[in-house]
């Protein structure tokens, strides 16, 4: 028993010099050192920092398991230096879910707005053609005409009465295509509202689980501290 007492108390000491005192402190990988991300800029910053750190951790644990092979209870040494690598890589893995989630959350948002923005044009548009007042029909002139000379102006003349006609059939079509357009995009606006709608709850549900993790790992955290 004093034997072992004295293995821990050296344990301690050689990690708090060689593992526990290289790494930050355990409560320093909690909320107080990754707070909840707010930006796309500060979500880049936590994940380039949570690589650089689990990066430290395992180069910490190599050393401290070089150690604890030149130690007398090689298995207690190496599973306590295993838990205070298991606990830091818990945290930092905690801190690049929420970074994570939140540039995705944030790249579903910035698409919802550009599909909302480009049919809001699009109905716009529309809504302007739809406006604009329909083309007066052309007045025909029934006056008796002398009969034509040639035969290529009588052709000309019957291309461009042709042409009149499909003009004004065209414009018929085009009235019924602006009147289904303006539904169309009242459709679009309601589809792109129940998508906002949406992903505002699936956010909402994401991040209250992250806060219950987080509030978990914390306990945990705490509860091992005391032990």
């Amino acid at each position: 028993m004093v034997m072992a007492s004295k293995w821990k108390a050296q344990l301690v000491a050689l990690l708090g010099l060689g593992l526990l005192l290289a790494l930050p402190a355990q409560a320093d990988y909690g909320a107080a050192r990754w707070p909840k991300v707010q930006s796309v800029e500060q979500a880049n910053v936590t994940l380039r920092q949570v690589e650089q750190e689990r990066a430290l951790v395992q180069d910490q644990f190599a050393e401290a398991e070089r150690v604890c092979y030149g130690r007398f209870f090689v298995n207690a040494c190496l599973s306590d230096a295993k838990e205070v690598r298991r606990k830091a890589l818990a945290v930092l893995r905690a801190a690049e879910v929420d970074a994570e989630h939140f540039k995705r959350a944030d790249s579903v948002e910035k698409r919802d707005a550009e599909l909302a923005e480009r049919a809001r044009k699009d109905a716009e548009e529309e809504a302007q053609h739809a406006a604009q007042p329909p083309k007066a029909p052309k007045v025909v002139d029934d006056t008796p005409r002398p009969p034509p000379v040639a035969g290529p102006v009588v052709d000309r003349e019957a291309r461009h009465a042709e042409k009149l006609k499909k003009l004004e059939a065209q414009d018929a079509a085009n009235a019924g295509k602006r009147a289904e357009n303006v539904v169309n995009f009242e459709r679009k606006q309601q589809e792109s509202q129940r998508r906002q709608a949406e992903v505002a709850r699936k956010k909402a549900e994401n991040e209250a689980k992250q806060a219950a993790k987080a509030e978990a790992e914390q306990r945990k955290a705490e509860a091992a501290k005391r032990q």
